[in-house]
């Protein structure tokens, strides 16, 4: 139940950067942003749990757009548009909430076998 726990955090996490990134596809100059995950033991169960690490950005450049009236635009009149790719950050969400499924899942079977084992207990 644990992992399954820190599982459906971290892609819950991980559906809200992508939602961010998809949010602001069109916001010129917006870097997307990265999230990376880690491991590290929980002492108590004695199991790895999947812990959120750091959010970095993308540091890929968008595209450039030739616009002089803008006020981002440099003394070309370019201005920089967003790294976003609206294909990947669906597949990324998309790929987020099927994970997240599979901990809800193995967390309601687990639910599941402990209330069974403590029927068994109780006759």
């Amino acid at each position: 139940m644990s992992a399954a726990s820190s599982g459906m955090n971290v892609q819950s996490f991980r559906l809200r950067i992508a939602s961010e990134n998809l949010s602001n596809a069109d916001t010129n100059g917006y870097n997307r942003k990265l999230v990376n995950f880690t491991t590290e033991m929980d002492r108590v169960n004695q199991t790895e749990r999947v812990k959120i690490g750091d959010v970095t950005l993308d540091q890929s450049e968008g595209e450039q757009i030739y616009d002089p009236g803008h006020p981002m635009a440099n003394a070309e009149g370019m201005v920089m548009s967003s790294n976003v790719d609206m294909m990947i950050e669906l597949a990324d969400a998309r790929e987020a909430g099927r994970s997240y499924e599979a901990n809800l899942s193995t967390f309601r079977q687990a639910t599941q076998m402990y209330r069974s084992l403590i029927d068994l207990l109780r006759n």
